[in-house]
Parts: C-alpha cells; sequence; structure tokens
C-alpha cells in the first residue's frame, strides 16, 4: 500500500501554479503521477510543486518519483509527529504507525530520563521524544552508518547522541544498568514476505531495515536478551511489532525477566510491546 503524503502546506500563487492541481483541467505533473501508479497524485504534485524552485527542478523531482523513488525521499523529509524529518535516499521512511511508540514512551519518560532509541533509522522516534522533552539524555544507534549519517541531522541539534554499531554495542559501558527507557522499531518483516512488499519500501531501502529474520523477530531476540542489563529498575522497553506477532514478542520479553503489556492503536494500526524490568 502506498503512503499518503505526509503534509499539504498551503502557499501563495506563484507562476508554477500552471503545473498544479488547482489550474484548470487535469495538470501535467498530476497526469505523469497518476500514469506512474500514484494513488493520491494530486497532494504528490502540489508537494512536488512546492518544494521546487524552477521549471528545471520540478522536472528532476518528478522524474525520480515517477522513477518509484519514495516521494518521502525526493523531497528530502517526511512528517513524523509534527515534525519534519530529514531524509537520505536509501533511509528507512517513518511510518505514521510507529507514533504510537513515541506516544507510549513520553508517558513513561520522566524529565532528565536516559532513552535509548535503537535501530533508529532516520532518527524520527529520538527527535519527536527530544521535541517533546528536552531534557531527556537521549542516544541513538543504528547499524546502517547511512541511517545514523540521516539521524545526526535529526536529533544532534536537539541535544542527544547518534552512534553507529550494532544494538548496544557502540554504547558507554557506565549505561549499563542506569538507563530509564529503552525505544526499538527495529526490523519484524519475515524474510520470505520481503519480496511481496512495495517497491518503494523493498527497492528503495535499505533491506537492513526491514528484514527481520525467518519468523522476522531475530534482531528482537537479540534487542530484548540484552535490555535488562541496560535497564535501570522499573525502566522500561518498547518495542514496535505487528498485531499477529505482538503474542510472540512478549514471550520473548517474558523470557528475559520483562513484565510485558500489549498496547495497541486502531487508528494508526500500530501495535507496541512494553516491558518492565522489576525493580
Amino acid at each position: 500500500m502506498r503512503r499518503r503524503p505526509s503534509a499539504c502546506c498551503p502557499r501563495s500563487p506563484s507562476r508554477y501554479d500552471t503545473v498544479t492541481p488547482r489550474a484548470a483541467g487535469p495538470s501535467e505533473v498530476v497526469v505523469r503521477l497518476r500514469a506512474a501508479g500514484c494513488v493520491f497524485a494530486e497532494d504528490e504534485a502540489r508537494l512536488l510543486v512546492a518544494a521546487a524552485r524552477t521549471p528545471e527542478e520540478l522536472e528532476e523531482l518528478l522524474g525520480r518519483r515517477v522513477a518509484g523513488l519514495p516521494l518521502e525521499q525526493v523531497l528530502g523529509w517526511a512528517e513524523f509527529g509534527g515534525l519534519r524529518i530529514r531524509l537520505r535516499p536509501g533511509v528507512f521512511v517513518p511510518r505514521r504507525r510507529t507514533e504510537l511508540l513515541v506516544r507510549r514512551a513520553s508517558r513513561l519518560a520522566a524529565p532528565g530520563a536516559v532513552v535509548l532509541d535503537l535501530c533508529c533509522g532516520s532518527g524520527a522516534v529520538g527527535a519527536a521524544l527530544l521535541a517533546a522533552d528536552p531534557s531527556l539524555r537521549l542516544h541513538a544507534v543504528d547499524i546502517d552508518p547511512v541511517a545514523t549519517a540521516c539521524a545526526r541531522d535529526n536529533i544532534e541539534p536537539r541535544g542527544g547522541q547518534v552512534l553507529t554499531g550494532d544494538l548496544f554495542q557502540p554504547l558507554p559501558g557506565e549505561l549499563r544498568g542506569r538507563v530509564d527507557l529503552i525505544v526499538a522499531n527495529a526490523p519484524y518483516v519475515p524474510t520470505e514476505e520481503i519480496p511481496r512488499m512495495p517497491p518503494e519500501a523493498r527497492v528503495h531501502e535499505a533491506r537492513i531495515a526491514l528484514d527481520g529474520g525467518v519468523d522476522g523477530l531475530e534482531v528482537q531476540r537479540r534487542l530484548v536478551a540484552d535490555a535488562p542489563a541496560w535497564l535501570a529498575p522499573d525502566g522500561h522497553l518498547l518495542v514496535e511489532t505487528s498485531a499477529g506477532q505482538a503474542d510472540d514478542t512478549a514471550a520473548i520479553f517474558v523470557r528475559s525477566g520483562l513484565t510485558p503489556r500489549i498496547v495497541r492503536s486502531k487508528e494508526l494500526a500500530a501495535t507496541v510491546v512494553i516491558g518492565t524490568k522489576p525493580s
């Protein structure tokens, strides 16, 4: 399913309005987007026109979108949690469903809490948490250096730190046993499902950000197994998962000594498992 464009910003009329969906009759931009299979062609056209400074730049942006590049990567940003998250080619595009992870984490994070954002991708989750509470001491980690370069653009101006490495590996040892909150949107798509994903994801996003192994839970298992050593007593681990995997994810939490509960949102079509470390 294609993602709906995340924002439609009104703008003053300009000389490019002749190619916007507001012009009389179908515009060339909308027609070409529709022909490429873009479901929300009118919205996408409006965003592309607003982003282009010249007719030549509009043609370049339109060509990239028609070729299949995700709209957010064409624009260089995605709307997430009320923020404009900067993106780079190949980086996982934040999904609206992940806003549930942010909402639940924000409820649990006391001012000044130590927070880890693992498998951070573009840094959207960490940036949203810092926007809600700048006092958080946030460390974001991803194994993909392209992703962490992008995450630095979004997190470090807000006071967080971004590290490159595998899960907890690059974190300073003095954080062990002192982390109040861990959030993770770890990859959870089963390997055999990857070829059936929309091409915007399977072609233009890093496979390492999507592939969760045979059952989709391999990264979660490694993450949850190590989390208790880093969490403070009464600390929390929040992991996004799918509705069908939630019970299995919760069972992984139990095996690692965490007390789990499953939170769902019909509005966002999202599922998060929250685990608490006993005091």
